[in-house]
């Protein structure tokens, strides 16, 4: 019995293999395996017998069927008897050989069946194949296979039965007709031979350890002449290929004789193949296991071939590498194995056909050879040791390609003789200069190792950082090839640095050649490594000789001398990151060598190069300060002058650094430094003859072209001068004398070919280097020598003389040079102690000369710096004496303010940057952007620096002159600008004005008390301004006003630091200003108002009102409305004492608001309908309400002025309300005489009450009159929204708006409800419910409330909301709403029922004591015609269990018998009623009594039972949730008669575990969770609790599996009742909970005990899942499939 059940569960998974979907068939095969797990032999013998019954099977089934078998007999192969074993042996024989033609997959399923019954039964294997092997007759291709994958997977037993099968195999050669047949010899002849091979390497494990090589050696002859001789010739690819991977290993079988008599046809037969293949791999291993073959025979013969084996092997490795192709990287690893073998085997003749290779241009042929070499240097190294200098001879000409492909493959070989020794040999530090070049190359990823660099000046640093703080974008090199990771630098520079450090042959080698580098400019780039890599070697020597010199000159003039040590590691610290940090490693070279260069640095070096060294760690490319960076490398320099203090060394120092000054022409900034350094040691010189020659030589070999050359020289200069100020200057002055600077027509001028342009570059140079001595000379020096010396000649270079006229320059450098200086010049005086005193004679001449360069500038855009630096420089000439004249004054501040104030936020597109006083190229140079962006970048920070000069040029203006006269001067300059329409203009103007009157403030020095007669003027031209249109242009304007205030305090006699509590708080009021609301600002606006109000005096009221009546005019619109604000908060706050004025200000208002729309006007218009409806109201209300509607803006201003008065608004509302009530909401009517239904219309008054009464409500001031009347007005418009609920705008108002959309004009939009839901959210505000509003936005309850679908739901969220923040009010409202339940409109009945439902939800109803009565008015509604009212009732019994859970027990029996009639509603068709019971019933569960509820518990399990399946989801996750809460209950303690429904819904519950919809799987696990208890099972209970809680991902086949095998357990009776409800399921409509029932049974089965095999009808269960392999979803085909595997438990 138990086998022919086995059987046919193994014939319905076999029958249901021809399923179409893999997944299914990888299933059916699955379950086939686990069948044969637990019954191999009689799983086998089912699949041998069906694939025997079942001939016509389609190939792709069989195969999957032998698969199968493979993997049953593979992990049982100790299980088979020999019976089963022949039976499985002759089936598979059978299908690999039924057909002749080659079926891939299904003969090597029955191949691998074969191969994997031969592990153990190799006999019975070997007999059936060599049945079908037999002599004369060509076998079936894939019986080959089988013995060649036999061979492989059992070498042992196989090798014996070889010789046999060769000498069969051997004649049937011959006889291979097709192609195919003899590619399955060749491969069948190469495994045979790899095998035998492996037998042979391992006889001391062998079974026979007497086989020998000459065993095989006659039938592998045999073969290897028919494979070479014939076959090889093929014109068929796959054929050749075949042969030579067989010739390979079988060439280590053949006799030596034969081998040494075939080689000289073998190997040039394999070598042809190169030509005839793309893909040569295997030619190459076959050619490399040949040649191994000959060398372990000692052949002689390949003397004769090594030339072309040479020429073809070479032709191989210089076929260019693809990364992508592995199979060509295999092919190049052969090929270099095959150069190993013949390296070893002749290493002469390897060397003499390789080397003059390396004479070749050809790139792919010099690449090649390359590798060759140094493989053969690492893999042939005993070989090669003699050959050394002539493999080194031979590099000459790879050293000099330049093709980057080739320098990778020299680098490489070099690394390889680095570590061979190669590098000692006479012309080895030819290599190590050589991988020294590579190393100086630039970076791909850096544009040049060292470009130009801006200048050091404020705005150059500052435009130079914020370049390098943008992205790069790495450009595409010239050579496409040259990739980052495998760069020619990064490989030469990681091959110099493990040569220095890991080879300790090379430190003889490196040290001190490599120090030959340092200095020469073209080996830049490498100085990182170099470094490195020095510094390395050195300490390795001293760690041998602590205290010998490390540096042994012995005669050797290529060594760089100290000097020139220091001299070019200093320098390139200058510019320390670039060049993979370049400075730190040559910052630690220069403290290593520091015995070298002088004994006495060493103690101070120490100490100062490892802060240094600190410093560059704290910052990196873009962070680093130049300036400070620079300056510390001085100090640097300084301090170790000062400790060597050797005039001799001083001068020898300076010598190499000026002889060194050409080497960084196209090096900026380094230039710039060395310049520097230059003049410190210069200045650390004691000998003046020294000092001027150096000086002349400067002047005299200057590049005067260049720009950074001229600052370096000026700063070289400036720095010298601090110790040789004569010197310096007189040196200079000789200079300027000379002819140089003269610009004559004579033909015998000895500077006669130097042009004008030239010339000028000259002068600007000598002007700067005045300029830099002024700044740096001593200060008690200075002021003697300013005029006659410094100012003199600066003029004299600036201004030549032309045959007796003067000539002044248009050179933009140059006048930037000359303002630059002078801006030095003056700064320096105005430092000095004697500075304020000091009476500059040509300070009006200076003054002049700027204020003609400012003008001279272009007003509208900024493109050089020279009207800073001239501002700058006038800044510090006002300070001197004598003063200026006062129109002397006056035209210097409007020629600085037009020049400065108009220039465009923006350069525009056109501007040139050739005039900048830093080269575009500068910043781009660096990885700075594209030139438009630097553009703008530039423009910005030098328009901050600009706008700082005016600013500091206007206060040292105003401070000769600290009088309000004084500002009011200053402001009625600025007066236009602040005006100005441009808003740019604006913000500078108010800007330059809040500072200007910040300064006043804070210098101000009151004698006598007396009166700031102009401050009303000032105010009225301020505090408009608070307005402006420009956020900064109103943060300025408080700035301004606030310092106003404070000045009226100083003049009134407060002290300076006396803070005003008033004043103060218009600096609080900024933020307002900030936001960009209307509301808002004009707020804050009427706010700094009144603090002017307060403070302002009397008499300057007037004038403050004339100067802001003025301001209505403003082109500024927020402006002109601020000035209305302003004006009538004075009115309302000082208006007592304008009693006189007030019917003009009146009256100017009104004139306004015809004129124009703006807001002061309806401000005016507000004030007189408030008076004029103090008098009539009523009059007024109806007068507006006939307004049109919607109304206007005018219209809403006049009814919000209506709310001023409390006592007014609150007869208004009660005017609105009976207007509202008085009429009906709606009319129906029909649009068309044929429409079937009847619009609904909204009549007209209520709609006009309804938006006055919004309006009204909007008001702040309305908030009293809206309380008092909070519950009519809540609940009028509550029941209006209701019922407006799809009601149209009347037909008039509709064709209005129709019109409006047609011509464009917009137009209020006038929608009934959406008018009352306004309404309603003005009134909770206005009552103080904010909270209540808000949280109806943020749940979205207005929209939800405006329509049909959502408004039961919105009205929900509102009563939600007021119950949370507006409790107290409820009982008035309760009581309004109550008298509204028996509305004639049922949906204001639905309103109201759904308002108070969910009041019961809160316990704000328990606190105010409104329950009963509230339980009391739904209980009545019960019986309402409307199924919404009633279910709307039973949810708002349902909520008790919320808002009051205590009183659910005291009125138990009444909500239970509301929920149960609720379920038995039969009124609904839609059974909505009873779904809303079953959602109460879950809630009041676990609040009722125990005793009430266990005489309905029955009841209502089995009322809600047939919800499980329904098809709606709101039904079953409700019923199921009620059955988990039903369980809850029970708490372990239910009755027989209730268990049997927990039981008999377990498998329901599990199955629906997988429902399609999230909350019933929510609900089942809640339900399962629930069920645990009541089954009195402590495990399942765990299991429950364990992996369905809410939240956690859920594994369903491990939860089921672990819930079947506990179910087994411990309730193994349950098993047939559990499987038939499960069978219910297969017919399930969905697709997963259908899957997850034969998953169920087949868990269950795995589990149960075999005993309990007659719960389980077989015949029911079987012909079920056989329906279910036919269902049309692949997955719950695949699940019955795995079910049937598991069925085998019941055998």
């Amino acid at each position: 019995m138990s086998e022919t059940y086995v059987k046919r569960l193994s014939t319905i998974l076999l029958d249901a293999i021809t399923d179409k979907d893999p997944r299914v068939q990888e299933q059916v095969c699955g379950a086939l395996c686990a069948l044969g797990e637990s019954q191999p032999v009689e799983v086998l013998s089912a699949c041998e017998e069906h694939l025997r019954l079942h001939e016509k099977l389609a190939h792709p089934y069989r195969t999957m069927i032998l698969r199968a078998m493979e993997i049953v007999v593979s992990n049982h192969i100790g299980e088979l008897d020999k019976d089963m074993a022949r039976a499985i042996i002759l089936l598979a024989s059978n299908e690999m050989t039924r057909v002749k033609e080659l079926v891939s997959d299904w003969q090597q399923a029955a191949s691998s069946v074969l191969v994997a019954v031969g592990r153990r039964f190799i006999s019975s294997v070997m007999e059936e194949l060599l049945s079908k092997f037999q002599p004369g007759l060509l076998p079936h291709p894939c019986t080959m296979h089988t013995l060649a994958s036999l061979s492989v997977s059992n070498v042992f037993g196989m090798v014996p039965f070889l010789t046999s099968i060769l000498s069969t195999m051997l004649p049937m050669l011959g006889a291979a007709k097709h192609d195919s047949m003899k590619v399955v010899f060749c491969c069948a002849l190469q495994r045979f031979s790899e095998s035998t091979l492996e037998y042979l390497a391992n006889l001391d494990q062998a079974p026979d350890p007497t086989v020998r090589k000459d065993a095989f050696a006659s039938d592998i002859s045999g073969a290897y002449d028919i494979l070479f001789h014939q076959w090889l010739q093929s014109r068929e690819a796959k054929l050749r290929l075949a042969v030579v991977e067989a010739l390979g290993p079988m060439s280590h079988l053949l006799p030596s004789e034969k081998l040494e008599e075939q080689l000289p046809k073998l190997l040039p037969g394999v070598l042809a193949l190169y030509k005839k293949h793309a893909e040569t791999v295997h030619v190459s291993k076959s050619l490399g296991q040949i040649l191994e073959a000959a060398v372990s025979v000692g052949s002689r013969t390949l003397d004769v071939q090594l030339d072309s084996l040479l020429a073809a092997l070479h032709t191989q490795i210089c076929v260019p590498v693809e990364s992508s192709s592995p199979l060509v990287m295999s092919n190049q690893k052969e090929v270099l194995r095959c150069f190993t073998v013949l390296a070893c085997y002749s290493p002469d003749r390897l060397l003499a056909f390789l080397l003059p290779k390396l004479d070749t241009s050809n790139e792919r042929t010099r690449v090649g050879t390359l590798q060759v070499l140094r493989h053969v240097i690492n893999a042939a190294a005993a070989q090669m040791e003699v050959k050394k200098p002539f493999i080194l001879s031979s590099m000459k000409l790879p050293l000099l390609d330049t093709n980057n492909k080739v320098k990778r493959a020299v680098v490489q070989v070099v690394s390889a003789m680095a570590h061979h020794g190669y590098l000692e040999q006479p012309g080895g530090k030819a290599m190590v200069e050589y991988i020294v070049q590579q190393c100086a190359l630039p970076p791909e990823a850096e544009a040049v190792s060292s470009g130009p660099e801006p200048a050091t000046g404020d705005l150059q640093s500052r435009v130079h950082s914020i370049l390098l703080s943008r992205p790069q974008t790495q450009k595409p090199g010239a050579d496409s090839e040259a990739l980052a990771a495998d760069s020619v630098r990064a490989i030469s520079v990681s091959t110099l640095y493990l040569v220095s450090t890991t080879v300790d042959r090379m430190g003889e080698v490196l040290w001190p050649y490599l120090l030959e580098f340092l200095v020469p400019i073209r080996f830049t780039g490498a100085l990182s490594p170099l470094c490195r890599s020095l510094v390395h070697l050195a300490q390795k020597r001293q760690e041998a000789g602590a205290h010998a010199p490390l540096i042994q000159y012995n005669g050797n003039v290529h060594l760089p001398s100290p000097y020139a040590i220091t001299t070019r590691l200093l320098v390139v610290s200058s510019n320390p990151y670039v060049g993979d940090g370049r400075g730190a490693a040559s910052l630690r070279l220069l403290s290593v060598l520091h015995q070298d260069i002088h004994p006495a640095l060493g103690q101070r070096w120490a100490t100062a190069i490892p802060l240094l060294l600190e410093h560059l760690d704290e910052y990196s490319e873009e962070t680093l300060p130049q300036e400070e960076w620079e300056e510390k490398l001085l100090m640097f320099l300084r301090d170790s002058l000062a400790v060597v203090s050797d005039n001799t060394w001083v001068c020898q120092l300076t010598l190499e650094m000026c002889k060194q000054l050409p080497n960084y022409n196209g090096m900026p900034l380094e230039k710039n430094f060395l310049y520097k350094c230059v003049g410190t040691t210069l200045g650390a010189a004691s000998s003046k003859e020294v000092v001027r020659k150096h000086l002349q030589e400067l002047l005299e070999t200057a590049r005067y072209q260049e720009e950074r050359d001229r600052e370096g020289l000026a700063c070289c200069f400036g720095i010298c001068a601090i110790s040789h100020l004569d010197d310096t200057l007189a040196q200079l002055e000789d200079f300027v004398k000379s002819d140089v600077l003269r610009k004559s027509a004579g033909i015998f001028s000895i500077f006669k070919d130097r042009s004008e342009s030239e010339a000028d570059r000259v002068r600007s140079a000598l002007i700067l280097c005045y300029g830099h001595v002024a700044a740096r000379a001593p200060r008690e020096l200075l002021l003697a020598r300013v005029e006659a010396d410094v100012f003199r000649n600066m003029s004299q270079c600036f201004s030549t003389k032309v045959l007796g006229i003067k000539v002044e320059t248009k050179d933009p450098a140059l006048r930037l040079s000359l303002v630059q200086s002078v801006c030095m010049a003056t700064q320096a005086i105005c430092s000095s102690a004697h500075g304020g005193s000091f009476h500059l004679l040509r300070k009006a001449e200076l003054v002049a000369q700027m204020v003609e360069f400012i003008k001279a500038e272009p007003p509208d855009s900024l493109r050089t710096p020279i009207r800073k630096k001239a501002m700058l420089a006038c800044m510090y000439l006002v300070t001197l004496e004598p003063a200026l004249e006062e129109q002397v004054q006056a035209d210097l501040i409007h020629s600085c303010l037009h020049s400065v104030m108009a220039v465009l936020p923006e350069p525009e597109e056109g501007d040139s940057l050739q005039e900048l006083s830093v080269a575009p190229t500068v910043a781009l140079s660096r990885g700075g952007g594209s030139q438009q962006d630097w553009q703008l970048l530039f423009f910005q920070s030098l328009y901050l620096d600009t706008m700082q000069a005016l600013k500091d040029l206007l206060t040292s203006l105003l401070q000769r002159n600290m009088t309000p006269q004084g500002l009011q001067v200053m402001v009625e300059h600025l007066s236009p600008w602040i005006k100005s329409p441009k808003g740019h203009e604006r913000v500078r103007a108010l800007g330059l004005s809040a500072c200007l009157l910040q300064f006043f403030l804070e210098h101000l020095q009151i004698s006598a008390l007396v009166p700031f007669h102009n401050l009303g003027l000032l105010v009225g031209l301020f505090s408009p301004r608070c307005a402006d249109l420009w956020p900064a242009t109103r943060q300025e304007a408080v700035s301004c006003v606030h310092s106003l205030l404070y000045l009226q305090l100083g003049y009134e006699g407060f002290s300076r630091d006396y803070r005003d509590d008033v004043a103060e708080q218009l600096l609080s009021l900024k933020d307002g200003l900030v936001h960009p609301d209307p509301a808002i600002l004009f707020h804050t606006c009427h706010s700094i108002a009144q603090i002017i109000a307060k403070r302002l005096p009397p008499d300057q009221l007037i004038s403050l009102l004339l100067t802001l009546f003025e301001g209505l005019g403003d082109p500024d619109k927020n402006c002109s409305r601020a000035a209305t604000v302003m004006i009538n908060c004075l009115l309302k706050e000082r208006g007592n004492m304008l009693q006189e004025k007030v019917p003009e200000i009146v009256s100017v208002l009104r004139s306004k608001m015809q004129e124009t729309r703006e807001e002061h006007v309806l401000q005016a218009a507000q004030h007189s309908v408030f008076v004029l409806a103090a008098h009539h109201r009523a009059a007024v209300v109806s007068s507006l309400l006939g307004s049109p509607l919607p109304f206007d803006s005018h219209t809403c201003t006049l009814w919000r002025a209506l709310a001023l008065e409390p006592g007014l608004a609150a007869q208004v509302l009660g005017l609105l309300l009976e207007k509202i009530s008085r009429d009906v909401p709606f009319k129906e009517s029909r649009a068309f005489l044929l429409s079937s239904t009847p619009d609904r219309v909204a009549t007209l008054l209520p709609l006009a009450a309804t938006c006055a009464l919004h309006e009204v409500a909007s008001a702040p001031a309305s908030g009293p009159a809206v309380l008092e009347l909070y519950p009519q007005l809540f609940v009028a418009l509550l029941l209006r929204v209701s019922c407006t609920m799809g009601v149209q705008p009347p037909r008039h108002l509709q064709a209005k708006e129709r019109r409006s959309a047609s011509s464009g004009l917009a137009s209020r939009s006038l929608e009934p409800c959406s008018s009352a839901v306004d309404a309603l959210q003005a009134v909770l505000i206005r009552s103080g419910n904010e909270d209540v509003v808000q949280c109806m936005e943020l749940d979205g309850g207005w929209q939800l409330l405006k329509t049909s679908a959502g408004h039961e739901e919105g009205v929900t969220r509102l009563a939600s909301a007021m119950a949370k923040f507006a409790g107290p009010r409820l009982p008035l409202v309760m009581k309004v709403l109550f008298a509204t339940q028996s509305s004639v409109y049922e949906v204001q009945r639905i309103t109201s029922t759904a308002f108070l439902a969910e009041l019961l939800s809160s316990n704000v109803v328990n606190d105010l004591m409104l329950l009963e009565s509230l339980l009391d008015n739904l209980m009545a509604r019960q019986k309402d015609t409307s199924a919404r009212v009633r279910r709307l009732v039973l949810r708002g019994l349902a909520n008790v269990a919320l808002g009051s859970p205590d009183k659910v027990r005291t009125h138990g029996p009444q909500l239970l018998t509301a929920m149960i009639g609720g379920l038995d509603d039969g009124d609904d068709p839609h059974s909505l009623v009873a779904l809303e019971a079953m959602v109460g019933l879950a809630r009041l569960m676990d609040l009722v009594d125990a005793w009430d509820l266990r005489a309905v518990l029955l009841h209502i399990a089995v009322r809600i039972r047939p919800f499980f399946d329904s098809e709606r989801m709101e039904f079953r996750s409700a019923s199921i949730r009620l059955f988990g809460h039903l369980n809850k209950a029970c708490c372990g303690d239910c009755e027989d008669v209730f268990l049997e429904q927990v039981v008999g819904g377990l498998a329901p519950l599990l199955l629906h575990l997988q429902d399609p919809q999230a909350p019933v799987v929510a609900a089942c696990r809640f339900a399962l969770r629930m069920c645990g208890p009541n089954l009195e099972c402590e495990e399942l209970a765990a299991v429950f609790q364990k992996h369905l809680q809410e939240g956690r991902g859920l594994h369903f086949g491990e939860f089921l599996n672990t819930t079947c095998k506990h179910l087994m357990r411990h309730f193994p009776d349950l098993l047939g009742r559990l499987l038939s409800t499960s069978l219910f399921y297969f017919k399930s409509s969905w697709e997963d909970v259908r899957a997850a029932a034969p998953m169920l049974t087949g868990f269950l089965v795995l589990h149960v005990e075999a005993e309990q095999r007659p719960q389980v009808d077989l015949e029911q269960l079987l012909a079920a899942l056989q329906l279910l392999l036919k269902d049309p979803a692949p997955e719950v085909r695949a699940k019955a499939a795995e079910t049937l595997g598991r069925l085998v438990k019941f055998a």
